[in-house]
């Protein structure tokens, strides 16, 4: 039985069950409910879907849902919206009668500290089973922003979890979001923000900062949903960047009626031969652009490797486009004299880098152009695109690991050179 006296027992009173579905009464609105599903692009079907508010004033024009909340004076008027609208989605839900799929259900952070100081997970399960619905097919969506009370906080999630609900934080990439917050909150899933998502299609260089966010993500033990996809190339963003699950127009559009089960739509079929094709395409770009490179510091270790001059055997790759500067180091990665500058790079222009300009004796071990040239001797290696010390740009550096003789003895040497990187569009 439901205890009357906690707040959304007395809600339930407010709820009316009409023939387009279950409504609720708040102050001047009528609540209902429409369902965005929810795809995983392993699975390539529907997991799941979100219920979004659609609120109507009483002469029944829409009202956006942002002005019904910015409408609530006090945290108790809050309290009861936030609330109607989710026991208005769960009701609309568990009419359809769906198993084997996540609700995800939004929650106002100051309403979901509550669940610490009023509801726990007793009543969690009492509301669940109202509607019929298991408390582990529901996901709780916070939304990610600085909280004032982290310990409430830290409270409201566990008593969430021992009732058997997911976490999921919303909106991570705007505002407050930090990797600090995920760690301590270990949400089971992180949505990643629109707008980040819309950049990050339109800017390789912003894909490659969001790859290696989910990677984070991944390894702070949450799965990432890339939200807001609307366009091919954003669901191609989504599988490139290793996302776990997509929503947005491109799959599918808020109904109120949920996507048949196990849902696959043409669009999320498609993708991986999209992605193949799209990867086919980046790879022979990436060989042409970078292929001149190779080839010269490649030619650069067999000159140096039968004892030439570094003017001599860096000569090829100084010359070409973009071309920065050339290097050696030894075998643990320390640098062997000066920088050999490309005409038209030497240090004075970059003032502003005075600090790094002296690298003879630096030691470059920790970079991935050191170690993986070790690891293929004889092999010339290329970097992706990083921030350089010398400037405010990007570069990329080739590297090649080879023996030559000093004072008698064979020792390995690294040659390595940096070229500025420019993004193609």
């Amino acid at each position: 039985m439901l205890d009357p006296q906690r707040p959304a027992s007395s809600l339930l009173h407010h709820l009316e069950s009409t023939s387009d579905g279950i409504v609720g009464h708040f102050e001047d609105y009528v609540f209902g409910s429409h369902f965005q599903p929810i795809y995983s692009l392993s699975h390539m079907r529907l997991v799941g879907h979100e219920a979004l508010l659609r609120a109507r004033d009483r002469q029944g024009r829409p009202v956006p849902p942002p002005q019904v909340f910015e409408a609530c004076t006090d945290a108790r008027k809050l309290g009861r919206c936030d609330r109607t609208s989710r026991l208005v989605h769960m009701g609309n839900y568990a009419r359809q009668g769906r198993e084997g799929e996540w609700l995800f259900l939004n929650i106002h952070p100051s309403v979901f500290h509550q669940l610490a100081v009023i509801d726990g997970p007793r009543y969690l399960r009492e509301i669940s089973a109202h509607f019929g619905l298991p408390t582990e097919s529901l996901v709780l969506e916070v939304l990610e922003a600085e909280h004032d009370d982290h310990a409430l906080f830290t409270d409201a999630m566990r008593i969430a979890r021992d009732a058997g609900m997911l976490i999921a934080i919303d909106d991570f990439g705007a505002g407050h979001s930090n990797f600090d917050r995920v760690w301590r909150m270990r949400p089971d899933i992180v949505k990643l923000d629109r707008n980040l998502v819309a950049h990050a299609a339109r800017e390789r260089r912003v894909q490659r900062v969001v790859s290696q966010m989910v990677s984070l993500l991944h390894e702070c033990g949450a799965m990432v949903l890339m939200e807001g996809i609307e366009t091919h190339d954003e669901a191609l963003l989504a599988l490139d960047c290793d996302a776990d699950m997509v929503q947005g127009y491109h799959f599918g559009r808020p109904q109120a009626a949920l996507a048949p089960a196990r849902h696959a739509p043409e669009p999320l079929r498609k993708l991986y031969e999209g992605l193949l094709q799209q990867r086919r395409v980046k790879r022979v770009e990436h060989r042409e652009r970078v292929g001149p490179l190779l080839n010269a510091i490649g030619h650069a270790g067999v000159l140096l490797s039968a004892g030439r001059s570094m003017e001599e055997a860096c000569g090829a790759v100084l010359e070409l486009p973009d071309a920065e500067v050339c290097y050696v180091l030894d075998a643990d990665g320390y640098q062997l004299g000066s920088n050999m500058w490309a005409p038209g790079h030497e240090p004075e222009q970059h003032r502003s880098f005075e600090p790094m300009r002296e690298t003879a004796g630096a030691c470059w071990s920790r970079r991935p152009y050191f170690r993986r040239a070790l690891d293929n001797p004889g092999r010339a290696q290329i970097t992706r695109p990083y921030r350089t010390m010398h400037g405010q740009h990007q570069c990329i550096t080739a590297s090649m690991a080879y023996r030559c003789l000093v004072d008698g003895q064979t020792k390995v040497r690294v040659v390595c050179g940096d070229v500025r990187w420019v993004e193609s569009a």
